[in-house]
């Protein structure tokens, strides 16, 4: 109270001995008032203290000085939250903060708060800090946007999600089906689908043997004819067949929850106004971080405000364009019909390529090229093709988001041809006579007693779900050569020779032919969706592919981001990534339906191989969860699952679905409209506010203008005055003078006057004899008045 007084008798002071006071006076005054606090807070910092030593001190604190303290540690709280906000200086900034967190941490306490609650605040804001930390190549991702964009950016962001998906089904696959096997099983060499055939051991470790996943390879955890077909392996009398069954069909499970859990929110650059309103201001004056203190992250907060411009750029024009759209359609025609001949000749070429590939299957004496030539040709067209369909696609001329999602489903397109045409291919020869001859056979003499004699040396049947599970792991490690050859050659190289032949050649390399290349996002992003598809249908005949899939995923990841900023450059027309994830999220999720139907054709219809795998034996591969039911669990859960199987029950859940998924669709449509109803009211809301406020404003410079223009004089109201004398009075001519000179006062009080009918208003005191000066009291004809 005393500091109180004496910084108000200072003030006073001041305020006595002079009447209006400079701007730096008024922040000495900020600053002593500012003072004048922190002495009563340094009292009651010492009687805090004093308190915390003595518990009797403690209890005798009155309950004003209680509620005074309170409330100088919540508007101490209150600084701290909005000390960002303040314009002060960094440095009165930080002071400001170092002493308002030593007042709260010291004073808190004798508050009842205690430092349990302070600690567990602390504790959650360092988890989150460490939380976001530890989130996988952010630093790396947030370069690339800031350099490239939003939607080169999303290409890292949707493969990081991809790595953690693909991760967890190794998980599960690795944990359920692969250790138990080997800690559990039989060694290998123990039964013959264990061991490599006598007539293929001297070349079972040959490189070219292996490069083919034949030899050792085939014969291993890698692929489904290694596992043992018994019901229950080991001391825990695990169930390895259930177990294999039930993680194939979980892993398309957990994939469709995780996909169509991803969050649909489109990408927000941040500081874009409302509704994409003053997009331009919003940027320019909001857009930098003034807590950025490393040279480093400034450079790369500067590149990403300049690339957030260039979007914005390319959006207002998209918007502003005007074209002939005659023109526009034809040529939109013509180039789909361009891109749908070249699919049509891609799946003639596949579908040529499989029916000789069927041709080599009876000989031997095959080249490498031979061997793998439907490998090298799928890889070459989702080589080739992607840049063709870009190069067609510039006689549309969408804008280059929508460029982009044409692009994309082009060539999923692609892809999903090539890939049906595959497996066709492969369930073609699954279904060849050989398989069911073989079956026939061993299904015979199994009758017989086989007299003993090396597993090695047992004759064994074709094994078909091992056949398919290694053309998809050949296709698989093809196209991770290819992806990694394309960027180190095509990417790589060019960049090298643009900028060290550049000073030696006969034109500009940078700017013509080559020139440095830009970051192929459709081809990338189809890629991921097209190997991701792969995983899913070939990992359930080959469980170790979706390991290599984790270690193709994991080197993609620091490979591409390093080619992407040494040897790429930004598009030409930057866009904003918008909803491009959620796009992709829907092809993923389509590749996901479309990977579903091969694996439950295999488990629902195709009969398993004889010897191999652990579901050899059985007529159909889900006839080990009949097994299970009968055998493992009571007899009314038999009656129920039979009841559930029923198709009388299924059509009408599936109807039901339908009708329920069709009803909350019509819903959220409802509540969509709704809300933009409700934006374009509060848009409204907004603009008549503004107006009003400008009629307010302009309404009060008018008056503001008037009392300027009437200095130390007031207006009367309207009265009836007495009759006065006829007498000249020059100063009724209206005149023309300059603001704030000589004024015409009765013009301006009739103007001023609601009421046109009214008197002349009465003025207090007669104005004074207008000067003579320049441009002050002259009439209409410029002449001094009289």
């Amino acid at each position: 109270r005393g500091n109180r007084r004496q910084a108000a008798g200072r003030g006073g002071a001041k305020g006595r001995g002079r009447g209006k006071k400079p701007a730096s006076e008024d922040e000495e005054d900020e600053d002593e008032e500012d003072e004048a606090p922190k002495g009563r807070k340094g009292a009651n910092k010492r009687n805090s203290s004093d308190s915390g030593s003595d518990s009797d001190e403690e209890e005798s604190m009155s309950e004003g000085e209680m509620a005074r303290l309170m409330e100088e540690v919540e508007e101490k709280k209150k600084l701290i939250a909005t000390i960002r906000n303040k314009p002060w200086r960094m440095k009165r900034r930080l002071t400001h903060l170092r002493e308002a967190q030593e007042f709260v941490d010291k004073f808190e306490g004798a508050l009842g708060k205690g430092k349990g609650q302070e600690k567990w605040i602390k504790f959650q804001r360092d988890f989150e800090n460490f939380r976001t930390a530890c989130i996988p190549w952010e630093r790396k991702i947030k370069d690339v946007e800031s350099h490239f964009g939003s939607s080169v950016a999303s290409y890292f962001i949707f493969l990081r999600w991809m790595y953690g998906m693909n991760l967890v089904l190794f998980g599960f696959t690795f944990g359920l089906v692969v250790i138990p096997e080997v800690l559990m099983g039989l060694p290998y060499g123990s039964i013959p689908r264990k061991t490599v055939p006598r007539a293929e051991q001297p070349t079972a470790q040959d490189y070219s043997v292996l490069t083919d996943f034949n030899g050792f390879c085939k014969y291993s955890v890698l692929f489904y004819g290694y596992y043992n077909d018994q019901r229950t392996i080991g001391l825990l009398k695990f169930r390895l067949p259930l177990s294999y069954l039930m993680v194939g069909i979980g892993s398309f499970g957990y994939s469709l929850m995780v996909v169509i859990q991803w969050p649909r929110t489109p990408t927000s650059g941040g500081g874009d106004g409302d509704e994409g309103e003053f997009t331009f201001a919003w940027k320019m004056f909001t857009s930098w971080d003034y807590l950025i203190g490393n040279a480093e992250t400034a450079d790369n907060k500067y590149a990403s405000i300049t690339t957030s411009f260039k979007e914005s750029i390319v959006d207002e024009q998209e918007n502003q364009k005007d074209e002939n759209i005659h023109l526009r359609r034809f040529l939109r025609v013509l180039a789909n019909v361009m891109i749908l001949c070249s699919l049509g000749g891609s799946g003639y070429l596949i579908y040529f390529v499989v029916k000789r590939s069927q041709e080599f299957a009876n000989r031997d004496d095959l080249s490498w090229y031979e061997k793998n030539e439907l490998e090298l040709i799928m890889s070459l067209l989702g080589l080739v093709c992607p840049p063709l369909f870009e190069t067609i696609a510039e006689l549309e001329d969408y804008h280059p988001r929508i460029a982009l999602k044409w692009q994309l489903g082009r060539i999923f397109a692609l892809f999903l041809g090539n890939l049906y045409t595959f497996l066709f291919a492969l369930f073609d020869e699954v279904n060849n006579k050989e398989y069911y001859a073989n079956f026939t056979r061993l299904s015979n003499d199994s009758e017989a007693t086989p007299p003993p004699m090396d597993p090695s040396d047992v004759i064994r049947g074709p094994c078909w779900e091992t056949a398919v599970g290694i053309e998809f792991v050949k296709l698989t490690v093809s196209d991770i050569q290819v992806t990694y050859l394309t960027i180190l050659i095509g990417d790589f190289a060019r960049a090298v020779i643009v900028r060290f032949l550049n000073y030696c050649w006969c034109w500009d390399l940078e700017a013509g032919f080559p020139s440095y290349g830009e970051f192929d996002i459709s081809g990338n992003v189809l890629g991921l969706v097209f190997n991701q598809g792969m995983i899913w249908m070939g990992a359930f005949y080959a469980p170790g592919l979706v390991g290599i899939n984790v270690l193709r995923l994991l080197s993609s990841m620091y490979y591409q981001c390093w080619a992407v900023m040494a040897t790429n450059v930004p598009h030409e027309r930057v866009f904003k990534a918008s909803k491009s994830n959620n796009f992709y999220m829907g092809l993923l999720l389509l590749i996901l339906f479309l990977s579903l139907l091969p694996v439950v054709y295999t488990i629902m219809t195709l009969p398993p191989s004889y010897d191999c795998g652990p579901f050899s034996g059985r007529a159909k591969m889900f006839d080990v969860i009949m097994e299970t039911i009968d055998l493992d669990l009571p007899a009314f859960m038999g009656t129920l699952f039979s009841y559930a199987a029923n198709p009388g029950l299924i059509i009408p859940a599936v109807l039901l679905m339908v009708l329920a998924i069709y009803y909350l669709n019509s819903v959220s449509e409802a509540y969509q409209n709704s809300n933009m109803e409700l934006k374009k009211k509060m848009q409204m809301a907004r603009d008549e506010e503004k107006n009003r406020r400008n009629n307010t404003d302009s309404t009060n410079q008018v008056m503001k203008d008037l009392e300027d223009l009437l200095p130390n004089r007031s207006l009367a109201p309207p009265a009836p005055p007495p009759e006065p004398e006829k007498a000249p009075e020059p100063e009724a001519r209206p005149t023309k003078t300059k603001p704030g000179k000589g004024v015409n006062l009765q013009k301006d009080v009739a103007l001023a006057s609601p009421n046109p009918n009214a008197q002349r208003p009465v003025v207090s005191r007669p104005p004074g004899p207008r000067g003579a000066g320049p441009g002050r009291g002259r009439g209409r004809g410029g002449a001094p008045p009289s």
